[in-house]
């Protein structure tokens, strides 16, 4: 299944489980939201909740992954199972919605990101709690070391410039002008600022083509290099890189899950401030 499809190839999934995964920074209770108007059909998936946990310490970040079992019995409540397509949008371009996605396909399931999420849809949308989905079984699977970049591994690109950092956040915050809530301002050592949402187009509020996002991730290294690390903040927004790669036929860079929230937690791990070097 690609990694991104249109609202018009929602047709070409009719057995597909759609999900709304909308949140937001700012403190919005995005529960709300979705009540307040959705997809028809499509179920709620709370970020803090269902994709993350809290109970693992600071330089964790503010989203850990939750323990395989914990995941499996998330989605199974929410009508997910092992065969299950799932589509998920959200309303900010694909930067929450992207997380799901990206944690089911790191799995070997069949998930996609709507492009242009819930904006794309000209149809009249549901109110209220939605419908109670019949549980299905989804097997608990260890997260695959393979898509995942641990805090010492991205150390060791930091040190030795061997391999790429890519950083998903707005260039304000990887330069440090603003901190918002990462205990410290700035970025990893060595990291190259790359928003995520510089992969979506301004005008249509859709990814941009994949020659685009190709010519793009191939202007910051990503050709020259055989370990390509993303991080964000939290380990959310970064998700919507690893699609626009995927989309654009590159390999998937591994996610560094803890991220920025993780990385200056931990007053032994250096950070930079200002433009990249």
């Amino acid at each position: 299944m690609p990694p991104i499809v249109s609202i018009d190839e929602l047709a070409d999934y009719p057995d597909a489980v759609i999900a709304d995964v909308r949140w937001y920074l700012d403190g919005t209770d995005a529960r709300a939201v979705y009540e307040n108007g959705h997809l028809p059909g499509a179920i709620f998936i709370d970020l803090e909740h269902d994709l993350a946990t809290s109970a693992k310490g600071p330089t964790a970040g503010r989203h850990p992954l939750p323990d395989p079992d914990a995941f499996a019995a998330a989605m199974s409540s929410h009508g997910i199972g092992d065969d299950s397509v799932v589509i998920a949008y959200d309303d900010t371009g694909g930067m929450t919605a992207g997380r799901l996605v990206v944690m089911l396909r790191m799995l070997g399931r069949n998930a996609a990101l709507l492009d242009g999420g819930i904006n794309q849809w000209d149809g009249e949308l549901m109110t209220g709690p939605g419908v109670i989905p019949e549980q299905l079984d989804f097997t608990p699977c260890a997260w695959p070391l393979d898509r995942l970049a641990t805090e010492d591994e991205v150390a060791a690109v930091a040190e030795s410039g061997h391999g790429l950092l890519l950083d998903a956040r707005a260039t304000e915050r990887f330069t440090g002008e603003v901190t918002q809530i990462d205990p410290r301002p700035g970025h990893v050592p060595s990291a190259a600022s790359a928003p995520w949402s510089a992969n979506v187009d301004p005008q249509t509020r859709r990814f941009r083509p994949a020659a685009e996002l190709r010519a793009r991730f191939n202007d910051l290294g990503v050709s020259r290099s055989d370990n390509v690390i993303t991080y964000c903040g939290s380990g959310v927004s970064a998700c919507a890189n690893i699609l626009a790669m995927e989309q654009a036929g590159l390999p998937p860079a591994r996610l560094y899950v803890a991220s920025f929230s993780g990385w200056s937690a931990d007053p032994d791990r250096p950070v930079e401030l200002g433009p990249e070097r």
